[in-house]
């Protein structure tokens, strides 16, 4: 039976100083912390480079379906940054730098519909980072280097640990799978080992465990989220309750 690919290193290389170059020039920005607060510990911080109607306060990898993804006002100061996003030829859903500072924890979780398999897909693209910086998904450990590009199946359960002394700093990209991105995932791997994961991802748990994080945010997004959420999760319910009774 074929493995189910849970991550990859892509194909590209991306140029080291310019993408520390650019981080630079954002590095007094609008740094916002992940507002998932119980799943971390220490310092954790996201800056969005392509976001919902460009609002840069959207630091969401969720969508809602009536916004338009634009880039924010720090892409257009990063000249670089924007050409690495430009690289891949696919709809762009997010673009954020991420920054998980020194002694900081990622505990261990699951994200939600981002595997190729799902029609979406993450990058990680590495800026700074050291060799203290520990990466776990599904029981593997990734060293990825800075300007390289890896697919991460974030749907399995992953953590990230930073024992070094400096932040670790990534370009996260989350893309919606085309005709360009099929030819360069299958030229590396069987398109039969992308399959959706035995575990139902649009469970009632997950979804009530996705409002509770997002219930720990004051933005304006995440009432949004909540309420197609919790429509979602009555539409479930419903399901079940028909299913019950027949």
């Amino acid at each position: 039976m074929q493995k189910n690919t849970t991550y990859l290193k892509l194909p590209f290389q991306f140029n080291k100083e310019k993408l520390v170059h650019d981080l630079s020039l954002i590095l007094e920005g609008n740094w916002i912390s992940h507002f998932n607060t119980a799943g971390y510990i220490g310092d954790w911080k996201v800056i969005s480079l392509y976001a919902p109607n460009g609002e840069e306060s959207n630091i969401f990898a969720l969508s809602t379906p009536n916004s338009i993804i634009r880039e924010t006002s720090t892409l257009k100061k990063c000249q670089y940054f924007k050409e690495v996003i430009d690289s891949f030829k696919c709809p762009i859903l997010t673009a954020r730098i991420l920054r998980l500072g020194v002694g900081a924890k990622i505990k261990p979780h699951r994200d939600h519909e981002l595997g190729y398999e799902d029609g979406n897909f993450r990058l990680h693209i590495p800026i700074v980072t050291n060799s203290q910086v520990q990466f776990i998904l599904d029981g593997s450990e990734l060293t990825m280097l800075p300007g390289e590009c890896w697919y991460t199946n974030v749907n399995y359960v992953h953590s990230v640990k930073n024992s070094g002394e400096s932040d670790r700093v990534h370009l996260v990209i989350d893309g919606k799978r085309n005709e360009w991105s099929d030819h360069l995932f299958f030229s590396l791997v069987p398109e039969e080992s992308f399959q959706p994961m035995p575990e139902e991802n649009d469970s009632p748990e997950t979804i009530k465990r996705i409002i509770e994080e997002l219930k720990r945010s004051n933005e304006p997004f995440a009432k949004q989220l909540i309420n197609e959420l919790l429509q979602k999760l009555s539409e479930l319910n419903e399901n079940t309750t028909k299913y019950k009774r027949h």
